[in-house]
């Protein structure tokens, strides 16, 4: 079934887009001990008090809503993220869709499953609750529903097992109207990515995490956003990639050259990001500190509510 077009599915069910507010668009805020946390220790927040706490600390913020970026099978907790959102008042946006293989053990659905199966499972995820067992089968479903297709594309670009994926993607976002959030992998060569989906979807249905460190030519930056995709910067605070203020410069520049409507927000936080966890940054930095930055590099506060309000209540709901 497809939703009405103005909707966006929450954790605690379905609300207009209007009333999603303030909305970081690529956040994790559980991931349970699974093969992430084997190749990166920080990926590991399986505390209900502790993400609760961040939560809390960035609704005092200004923080309405938040997108939770991490899909099944890979440490998605669908029942915290509910009991998070219904104990500190955030609404989260869960996931469905694949991540980076690496991610997944061994026996895992999601490298042997053919494309229907897969675009079933995503789409149940979405239209029917998310499976807590992630068996690929019916499992144990839960009424907690994704309102986003997380997709990953790895260092190969859109090939072998990672083109299946899409291909179930792709399908599951068609049959349900849901929007795919893509992950870009620091490295890709990805100039003829956009090209490739627009051929099979709506742009205005994608939205491309992760350019403002994985890409660093921003011609294709400005390709992928002329063609009508949204491009979710969030390698702030990460002085191991850049400062801040060379990405308030990404964001003044594209913001320059007409793109304000395309442009998304987020940290991409994980352990070592949230203070509730012993990290340094928080999931408030944006609203307490980096705001001011943009600001700095002379974004307008309008514009700046465009990247954080109204074009995530379009990216999500695109019907």
């Amino acid at each position: 079934m497809i939703k009405k077009k103005g909707m966006i599915q929450l954790v605690t069910g379905l609300i207009e887009n209007t009333r999603l507010g303030y909305c970081q668009c690529h956040e994790h805020l559980f991931i349970s001990s699974r093969e992430s946390f084997k190749l990166n220790p920080s990926l590991r927040m399986e505390n209900l008090s502790s993400t609760v706490k961040e939560l809390e600390r960035y609704a005092a913020a200004g923080g309405r809503s938040v997108v939770d970026a991490q899909p099944g099978g890979c440490g998605r907790m669908a029942d915290k993220l509910l009991e998070a959102s219904v104990k500190s008042g955030v609404q989260v946006v869960a996931s469905t869709g694949f991540h980076k293989l690496c991610y997944y053990p061994a026996n895992h659905f999601i490298h042997t499953a053919d494309p229907s199966r897969l675009a079933e499972f995503f789409a149940g995820e979405i239209s029917e609750g998310m499976d807590l067992e992630e068996t690929g089968g019916p499992g144990n479903r839960q009424a907690v529903k994704a309102g986003v297709i997380k997709t990953a594309l790895d260092k190969e670009g859109v090939s072998g097992r990672y083109e299946i994926l899409f291909e179930a993607a792709l399908e599951a976002s068609a049959k349900t109207g849901t929007p795919i959030m893509c992950h870009v992998e620091k490295g890709i060569d990805f100039s003829s990515v956009p090209g490739y989906f627009a051929r099979r979807t709506d742009p205005e249905k994608m939205i491309f995490c992760h350019l403002d460190k994985a890409v660093q030519d921003m011609k294709l930056h400005i390709k992928a956003a002329e063609m009508g995709f949204y491009i979710e910067y969030d390698t702030i605070a990460r002085p191991r990639y850049h400062s801040d203020e060379r990405e308030a410069e990404i964001i003044s520049e594209m913001s320059e050259a007409g793109f304000a409507d395309r442009i998304l927000l987020g940290l991409d936080t994980n352990r070592e990001r949230l203070k509730s966890y012993g990290g340094k940054t928080g999931l408030d930095y944006i609203l307490k500190d980096f705001t001011g930055k943009m600001e700095s590099a002379g974004i307008t506060r309008g514009t700046i509510r465009k990247f954080t309000v109204d074009n995530p209540a379009k990216a999500l709901s695109p019907g």
